[in-house]
C-alpha cells in the first residue's frame, strides 16, 4: 500500500463522513417538525422510548446526535433521567441502519437484479434521480429529497474509495499480522474505542472496517473486539456534551456509557470462556461487511435484551457514579433560559421548539402585565407597580435570550421552514418586548395621577374600561394565536383592532371638544391622551404578531395586502367591526374627566 492509495483512503473517509452527514441533515429536514413532534410524545413507558429512540435515531443516523438532544433536555429540565434510558437503547440499535446499508456493497452474483442491488449499480441512479430533485424542482421536500440521495451516493462512493485504497493490503503479509494482534479482546476493544473516539461515528469506524472486510483479512475473531470497542467509543460524543451541566444531565451520559460497557463485559464473559473449551469454528472463519453488519447488530439488540429489564438498575448506577452532595442539598435550579441549550443548535427543529416554548411564556408574562398596569388606572397600587417593573425587566432578558439564541441558530443549514420560523420569532419577540414596555407607560401614568391626587370622573372611568377591555381581549386573542399557531383568528383579531382604532379616535374626539368647552383640565387630557396611545400600540401589535403567524406560513404574505383586500372586499371583517364595535359600546353621554 503506498503513499497514493493512503491518500484515497483518507479521501474516501472524509467522503464517507461528509456524505453521512448531508444525508442526516436532509432526513432532519424532510423530518422538519415531525422530529420535534416525536420528543412531544415522550411518556415514562421504556418500551415506547425505546421505540422513539429508534425512530429519531433511524432518522438523524446518528445516536450521538440522539444522545446529545437527550442530554441538552436533561439538563433544562424537560425530561427526567429515568425518560431517557429506554430511547438510549433504541438509539443504539437505530445507528445499526447505516451498517447495513454498506454491507450491500458484497452482493455478489451475475443475475441482472441481483447485480443492481449493488450499491455500484443502484447509487448512479439516486445521484441522477437526487440532483435532478436537488437543481430542478421548486419545492422544499422534493429538494431534501434530491439532498438525501445525493449524500448516500456521496457516502457509497466513499466506502468504494476506501474499500479501493485497502485492496492491496490482502497481499501484505504485515496486515495480516498487525489484525492478529486485534484477536487479543482487550486490544481490539481499545482499537475501536478510539478510532470511534476519534471520528465521534460509530457508523463511520464500522464502514471502515466494513471496507477492511474486503481484503478477506479479517477474520470473526477480530471482528468482535473491534465492534465491541466501536460501541464503546460512540459514547465520547455525549460525554463530552454533558460537560458543564447539571448532574442528572451528566447522569445521561453515563448510562450511555454504562450501557455499552456492561453489554461489553457480558460478551467477553460469555463468548471468551466458551470458546475456550469450545472452539467455535467460525472463530478464525473470514468475515465480509454483512456479517459485520449481522456481528453489530446483535450486540446492541441481545445487549438491550438483557439490560431492558435493569432500566432501574442502570438509573441507580447513575446515580451511584454521579453521586449528590450528602453535606447539604444539591440546589440544580432550573434557569428559566435552561431550554436555549446550545446542544439542541445541532438539531434546528428542536431548538426552534425550545424558543417557541419560552416565547409562550414570555407573551404570557407581557400579557400579564398590560392587565395588571391596566388595574392600577382606577386605583394606584404601588405594589402591583413594583411587579410590573420586575416583570418587565424579566421580558427584556426574555427579548435577549431568545433573540441571541435565534441569531445563532441562523446561522445553521436550515430548511426554508425552519428559516421563516425564525424570522417570525424574531418579529414577535419585539411585538411582545414592546407590549410589555406599553405597561410601564401606563403605570407611570397611574403614578403620576396618584402623586398628583387627581382622577378620572365616573363616566370617564366607565369608558377607558370598555377600551382596556377590548385590548385585554385582543392580546388574549393574539397570545393565544401565537400559543396554538391558529391562522384562523387572523381576520377577527384585525377586526377587533380596526374597532379598538375607532373607539380610541371617538374618545379622542370627545376629549377635543371636552377641551374646547373647557370642562377637562389640560394636565388630565394629556394623561387621557398618552393612556389611549398606549392601548391603541398594545393593539397595533397584537395585529403584527397576528400577521407574523401568516407570515410564517407563507414568505410572501404581505400584511398591508392582506388589510387592503379585507377591508375592500370582506363583508365579514366589516361585520367583525360592527360587532365588536357594538361588544365595546361607549356611552353617548359625555362628561369631564
Amino acid at each position: 500500500m503506498n503513499f497514493f492509495a493512503v491518500l484515497t483512503l483518507i479521501g474516501g473517509l472524509v467522503m464517507f463522513l461528509y456524505g453521512m452527514n448531508v444525508m442526516g441533515s436532509g432526513l432532519e429536514k424532510l423530518a422538519g417538525g415531525k422530529l420535534e413532534k416525536l420528543f412531544d410524545k415522550l411518556t415514562s413507558n421504556p418500551f415506547k422510548g425505546f421505540l422513539l429512540g429508534f425512530v429519531v435515531t433511524a432518522i438523524i443516523q446518528s445516536s450521538s446526535a440522539t444522545t446529545v438532544m437527550l442530554v441538552g433536555f436533561v439538563n433544562s429540565g424537560i425530561m427526567k433521567l429515568k425518560q431517557t434510558i429506554g430511547i438510549i437503547m433504541g438509539a443504539n440499535i437505530g445507528t445499526a441502519v447505516t451498517a447495513w446499508i454498506l454491507s450491500l456493497t458484497g452482493i455478489e452474483g451475475g443475475n441482472f437484479w441481483l447485480e443492481m442491488l449493488k450499491p455500484s449499480s443502484f447509487t448512479p441512479i439516486l445521484a441522477l434521480i437526487g440532483i435532478i430533485f436537488f437543481m430542478f424542482m421548486k419545492t422544499e421536500k422534493h429538494k431534501n429529497i434530491g439532498v438525501i440521495l445525493l449524500g448516500f451516493t456521496i457516502l457509497m462512493y466513499g466506502m468504494d474509495a476506501m474499500s479501493g485504497a485497502v485492496e492491496p493490503l490482502k497481499d501484505m503479509p504485515e496486515f495480516a499480522n498487525i489484525l492478529l494482534m486485534f484477536d487479543n479482546p482487550l486490544l481490539g476493544i481499545l482499537a475501536g474505542a478510539v478510532l470511534t473516539a476519534i471520528i465521534q461515528s460509530s457508523s463511520a469506524s464500522v464502514g471502515i472496517l466494513q471496507a477492511l472486510s474486503s481484503t478477506g483479512a479479517v477474520r470473526f475473531s477480530t471482528a468482535l473486539p473491534i465492534i465491541l470497542g466501536q460501541n464503546i467509543g460512540t459514547c465520547i460524543t455525549a460525554a463530552i456534551s454533558a460537560i458543564g451541566t447539571n448532574k442528572n444531565a451528566k447522569r445521561v451520559a453515563i448510562v450511555h456509557l454504562s450501557f455499552n460497557i456492561i453489554g461489553t463485559i457480558i460478551f467477553v464473559a460469555i463468548y471468551y470462556p466458551i470458546n475456550a473449551f469450545v472452539h467455535f469454528a467460525f472463530a478464525n472463519s473470514v468475515v465480509n461487511a454483512l456479517d459485520i453488519a449481522i456481528i453489530h447488530t446483535l450486540f446492541k439488540v441481545l445487549t438491550t435484551i438483557i439490560l431492558f429489564p435493569f432500566i432501574n438498575g442502570l438509573e441507580k448506577l447513575s446515580y451511584i457514579i454521579v453521586r449528590d452532595k450528602k453535606d447539604k442539598e444539591e440546589k440544580e435550579k432550573k434557569s428559566t433560559f435552561a431550554l436555549l441549550d446550545d446542544r439542541f443548535l445541532a438539531t434546528p427543529t428542536v431548538a426552534l421548539a425550545q424558543c417557541r416554548t419560552l416565547l409562550v411564556k414570555m407573551s404570557e408574562m407581557a400579557r400579564d402585565n398590560i392587565n395588571l398596569a391596566i388595574s392600577t388606572i382606577d386605583k394606584f397600587d404601588s405594589e402591583a407597580a413594583k411587579q410590573v417593573e420586575k416583570n418587565e425587566d424579566m421580558v427584556d432578558k426574555f427579548e435577549d435570550k431568545i433573540g441571541t439564541y435565534l441569531v445563532k441558530l441562523s446561522s445553521r443549514d436550515l430548511s426554508v421552514k425552519d428559516s421563516q420560523s425564525i424570522a417570525m420569532q424574531l418579529h414577535v419577540i419585539g411585538d411582545f418586548e414592546r407590549i410589555s414596555d406599553h405597561s410601564k407607560n401606563i403605570i407611570n401614568l397611574s403614578s403620576e395621577m396618584n402623586d398628583k391626587k387627581i382622577e378620572f370622573s365616573k363616566k370617564a372611568k366607565a369608558e377607558i374600561k370598555v377600551i382596556c377591555r377590548a385590548v385585554s381581549d385582543i392580546l388574549d386573542m393574539a397570545v393565544e394565536a401565537f400559543a396554538t399557531q391558529d391562522k384562523n383568528v387572523v381576520g377577527k383579531i384585525e377586526a377587533l383592532e380596526e374597532a379598538i382604532d375607532k373607539l380610541c379616535l371617538k374618545l379622542k374626539n370627545r376629549h377635543i371638544k371636552r377641551l374646547q368647552k373647557g370642562t377637562c383640565t389640560i394636565e388630565l387630557g394629556f394623561i387621557f391622551t398618552d393612556l389611549l396611545t398606549n392601548l391603541e400600540r398594545v393593539s397595533d401589535h397584537c395585529s403584527n404578531i397576528a400577521f407574523s403567524i401568516k407570515q410564517e406560513e407563507d414568505e410572501s404574505f404581505e400584511s398591508h395586502k392582506y388589510v387592503r383586500k379585507l377591508k375592500e372586499t370582506g363583508e365579514d371583517f366589516d361585520k367583525d367591526v360592527e360587532e365588536f364595535m357594538d361588544i365595546y359600546h361607549i356611552p353617548k353621554k359625555q362628561d369631564k374627566h
